[in-house]
């Protein structure tokens, strides 16, 4: 957080470029980043490059042990589009901003188009927590931190409080969305 490209939106990338061996690199290098770090996603913006990418993948290894798992997918100049008006109170946390977590309402259910790394067309309807991870991915490509998106500057804690006195409530209220429940 501070970093001045978080907050610059990311230009669309052609396909030409996407296809470069430089862009190819930092793909690899998101990947590879996001799995060490063990989150859920990561925008290219998050590692200093203003290229309009983010990774998406949940697996064994994330810290968000409660979320669905998310085989990786790569999703180059996303468009999000809700399916409904109906939404989920999520309490994030965010690479870019390390121990503070909040409550943001994000849309329940989304339609994602993209391209995957190959320049290929992919789409996929995503729900619940899932649907909170594209949306964060694609805001941080809009130059958005999901502090601006906190709905209560309350609701903010750090991880270590999240988890003693806020974690039990809110994996009650997002059951139907947990891994458990997949």
């Amino acid at each position: 957080m501070g970093d001045p490209i978080l907050r610059e939106a990311a230009p669309e990338m052609s396909i030409e470029e996407l296809r470069s061996p430089e862009t190819q690199r930092l793909i690899d290098d998101l990947i590879e980043t996001r799995r060490a770090a063990g989150g859920a996603g990561l925008a290219a913006t998050q590692i200093g490059e203003l290229k309009r990418i983010a990774v998406v993948e949940v697996d064994e290894h994330t810290r968000y042990a409660y979320k669905p798992l998310v085989p990786l997918t790569v999703i180059v100049n996303p468009v999000i589009e809700p399916l409904s008006d109906e939404q989920l109170l999520i309490n994030e946390g965010c690479l870019s901003v390390p121990d503070l977590r909040g409550d943001v309402r994000r849309h329940l259910r989304i339609h994602v188009r993209y391209f995957d790394r190959n320049g290929d067309e992919g789409e996929q309807v995503v729900e619940g927590l899932t649907a909170g991870t594209f949306q964060h991915e694609t805001d941080h490509l809009d130059g958005v931190l999901f502090l601006d998106r906190v709905t209560d500057p309350r609701s903010f804690s750090t991880w270590e409080q999240f988890d003693r006195h806020g974690q039990e409530e809110f994996l009650r209220r997002v059951a139907p969305y947990t891994r458990d429940a997949a």
